[in-house]
């Protein structure tokens, strides 16, 4: 593609710095440059039409992680770790209320619900017998218990009787959450450019040559924010897994409210205007799902629609009104990547599916780790 004058001028000459993906971490890495920096300037790079990957394709929970999904971490992480690591979701999760405002991303925080399968009272008894244990490893972050049994208030069919309910996970509008996101920036001048495909970089004297599918040109400094993608540029222990949504119809008298998790966390629903909002399943075929092709697969979306209409809506009818899928970035541990890749290049990679909870802490890592 041959570019003017008028292109090179004001979008790539003279950048200072360059982020890849304008998802949640690549926005909030840009901002926080730009207030550190405020007469730098700075180009986001954007392979999608919308920001590609999960930043504008996932379910808007504002969680930290279910009960069951703690002790599983307990397992292959430390006690002080997976404190540091809800410890990071939850100030990123105020972070960015404070950056966007509640009323603008449609926050609320109506509790979260852990669901228990009335098959597995094994599995049931294990998870609330550690409550109180967990409920002490966690009173440092929370000041009071974070969990708490509850009883089937919403009428869910083959489950356990009681729920674990946590007052502290909230729900909020992820278009209208990436859409400020976008307004923010722009506002402070970072360009924002889209259908924009990084091809390959290199890292030389005192800057990065950057190759993309339209242009070539050099950036100061070049931040990578791919997540399920940075396989495709970095060479980061980060494995894409996909993850299928579907949503309903308005539903009359809906009354579910709040965020719900079931089977171990690989299952998620919640109330979005009327509507129930169901993901997960990637556990049926995790070969299958780790890819970075959207789409979605009869596996699932039957299975999705069996449980909508044995469990989570018995006896009320419903229709589906979308179906859609996101790509996340996953690995051997819940540990995010941020790191210093060459001496001109940085990364924010692999959230982990946590990416609402700590995007916007790990953009600000990420220019933190310049000098």
């Amino acid at each position: 593609m041959n570019v003017s004058y008028w292109e090179i001028k004001t979008w790539l000459e003279n950048v200072d710095y360059t982020v890849v993906g304008s998802g949640i971490v690549g926005l909030n890495c840009a901002i926080s440059l730009k207030k550190r920096f405020p007469k730098s300037k700075i180009v986001v790079l954007e392979k999608g039409v919308f920001p590609h990957g999960a930043s504008t394709k996932n379910a808007g929970f504002a969680c930290f992680g279910s009960l069951s999904e703690i002790l599983d971490d307990l397992k292959s992480h430390s006690e002080e770790e997976v404190k540091t690591l809800i410890n990071k979701r939850i100030q990123g999760l105020k972070l960015l209320r404070e950056n966007l405002g509640d009323k603008t991303i449609s926050y609320h925080q109506n509790g979260g619900y852990e669901l228990f399968s009335d098959t597995d009272n094994t599995f049931f008894n294990e998870c609330i017998s550690q409550i109180e244990n967990i409920n002490k490893l966690l009173h440092p972050i929370f000041k009071q218990n974070t969990f708490y049994l509850n009883a089937n208030k919403f009428g869910f069919k083959n489950i356990q009787n009681q729920y674990v309910f946590t007052p502290f996970e909230g729900q909020l509008d992820t278009g209208e959450m990436m859409n400020a996101l976008i307004i923010k920036a722009q506002t402070l001048g970072i360009k924002i450019l889209n259908n924009i495909t990084v091809k390959r970089f290199s890292d030389i004297t005192n800057s990065v040559q950057v190759e993309t599918n339209y242009f070539d040109f050099k950036t100061s400094k070049l931040f990578i924010a791919t997540n399920g993608f940075a396989s495709q540029l970095l060479n980061e222990s980060v494995k894409p897994a996909r993850a299928q949504i579907l949503i309903t119809k308005p539903i009359d008298h809906l009354h579910i409210k709040g965020t719900f998790h079931l089977d171990k966390g690989y299952y998620y629903f919640r109330n979005i205007n009327d509507r129930v909002l169901f993901g997960g399943g990637r556990n049926l075929d995790f070969k299958t799902e780790e890819t970075t092709e959207f789409g979605q697969t009869d596996l699932i979306q039957n299975h999705l629609e069996m449980l909508l209409k044995n469990t989570i809506l018995p006896d009320i009818s419903f229709e589906i009104d979308h179906r859609w899928s996101g790509i996340m970035g996953v690995g051997c541990s819940k540990r995010t990547i941020v790191k210093q890749v060459s001496d001109n290049v940085f990364c924010g990679v692999r959230l982990g599916g946590m990416g609402v909870a700590i995007g916007s802490l790990i953009g600000s890592e990420m220019t933190a780790l310049l000098e």
